[in-house]
C-alpha cells in the first residue's frame, strides 16, 4: 500500500523516453524495450555475416565481436547511454547485461568463454564520473551468464580524454600505449569477453584485446552496449 503510494506520487520514469512506468516494468518502459534496435550478431557469430566481427579482421585477433543494440544520434540508445554515463544509471547498466547476457546464453555462448573483463576508465574519470559503466554492465553479463568477472585486471595507465571528435587514426595513436594487465594470472590460458560501453572505431578495444592477448589470454572476444 504504502509502496503503491510513493509511486504514485513519485513513478519512476524510463530511462529512454522519461514517460512513467508501468507496475512490473523496470528502468525501460515496454514500448521502448519493443522498439529499442537490437543487433543480430550473436546469431551470425564468427562468420562473415556479422558485421562487427569483419571490423576487427586484419587488426587484433577477435574470436567473436557482439552488440546488443545499434546506437543512433538522437535515438533512444543515445538517451540510455546518456543517462548511463552522465546520470550515475549504474543499475541500467547492470540491467542491460543481465538482459543480453541472457540472450547470449540462449545461444549457448555462456560456454565459450573463461572470465569477463571490462575496459577501465582512468582513475581520473573514475574518480569523476563515480563508476565504470563498463564494469556494471560486465556485472550484469557475468550474472546471467554464471560466468567469473574480473574488474581490475587491466589498467588504463594514461588519461587520454574524450574521444569523441577524433578520426580512427587519432583515436588508434591516443590509446596505443596506455592499457596494461596488472593481473595477467587471471587471463592466462582463458578465452576473455572483453567488455566496453560503445563500439565506434575499436581503437580502444583493439588496444585493450592486444594488452590481453600479450599477457597470455588464449582467445579475445568483445560485447557492447552498442555499436556506432
Amino acid at each position: 500500500m504504502f509502496e503503491d503510494l510513493l509511486s504514485l506520487l513519485f513513478p519512476e520514469t524510463c530511462y529512454a523516453c522519461s514517460g512513467s512506468l508501468a507496475r512490473g516494468e523496470k528502468y525501460i518502459c515496454t514500448n521502448c524495450s519493443v522498439k529499442l534496435p537490437y543487433t543480430d550478431f550473436h546469431v551470425h557469430g564468427a562468420t562473415e555475416l556479422n558485421p562487427l566481427q569483419r571490423r576487427f579482421w586484419g587488426k587484433v585477433p577477435v574470436r567473436f565481436a557482439f552488440s546488443y543494440l545499434y546506437f543512433r544520434p538522437k535515438g533512444r540508445v543515445q538517451r540510455l547511454l546518456h543517462q548511463l554515463k552522465y546520470k550515475g544509471a549504474k543499475e541500467l547498466s547492470e540491467h542491460l547485461g543481465q538482459r543480453y547476457g541472457s540472450l547470449l546464453s540462449d545461444f549457448q555462448y555462456n560456454n565459450q568463454f573463461d572470465v569477463i573483463v571490462p575496459v577501465p576508465l582512468h582513475k581520473y574519470k573514475l574518480r569523476r564520473r563515480g563508476y565504470n559503466q563498463a564494469e556494471w554492465f560486465a556485472k550484469g553479463l557475468s550474472k546471467s551468464m554464471r560466468l567469473p568477472f574480473h574488474g581490475k585486471v587491466i589498467l588504463r595507465t594514461t588519461h587520454t580524454g574524450t574521444q569523441t571528435r577524433k578520426s580512427r587514426l587519432d583515436r588508434w595513436h591516443n590509446v596505443e600505449q596506455v592499457f596494461e594487465v596488472a593481473k595477467p594470472e587471471q587471463v592466462q590460458d582463458k578465452h576473455v569477453l572483453l567488455v566496453d560501453d560503445v563500439l565506434t572505431t575499436g581503437a580502444t578495444l583493439e588496444a585493450c584485446a592486444r594488452a590481453l592477448l600479450a599477457a597470455g589470454a588464449t582467445e579475445v572476444s568483445i560485447a557492447t552496449i552498442a555499436a556506432a
